[in-house]
């Protein structure tokens, strides 16, 4: 019973352990995934003044033992969704990751028919004319010696 008090009290007072169990997070883990609102680029990039202050609340965040979910919520509910560097997986917000994914599908599915196609032809035109091209006709013929007897030297 005495050890399991004892363990107890260092648990408490032993501030390292508390830090174990809480998972801590810092201002570039959170300063990658979040924008400025003013100048529209990522936190940990811009150096506007509204920038320095959204750097200083949320390390005044992470002092607190805050989570990086915590604090992105923190930050939507002072300056917006727009504060976010990544698009929500909902909504309207979720096209963001559909659109492109859609756009390169429709785009390999438009190139494999264009290729099909195009052999289809080349194998169309291949069984058409498979006899070699015939010569000139024969007026043809005495008409070319003639134009050629003219340049004899």
């Amino acid at each position: 019973m005495l050890w399991v008090g004892l363990a107890l009290i260092l648990t408490v007072l032993d501030p390292a352990g508390t830090r174990a169990a809480t998972p801590q997070t810092s201002l570039s883990e959170v300063s990658s995934e979040v924008m400025c609102p003013v100048c529209g680029t990522l936190l940990e990039l811009a150096e506007s003044p509204q920038a320095q202050r959204e750097k200083a609340f949320v390390s005044r965040l992470v002092g607190e033992g805050r989570s990086k979910e915590q604090i992105k919520d923190a930050l939507v509910a002072e300056y917006g969704t727009e504060v976010l560097a990544l698009p929500q997986g909902s909504g309207f917000d979720l096209s963001a990751y559909l659109v492109p994914v859609i756009a390169f599908l429709v785009a390999v599915v438009a190139l494999a028919l264009g290729v099909l196609r195009w052999r289809r032809a080349g194998q169309r035109s291949d069984r058409a004319d498979p006899s070699p091209a015939a010569g000139p006709s024969p007026e043809d013929s005495e008409r070319l010696d003639a134009d050629l007897a003219r340049y004899d030297l």
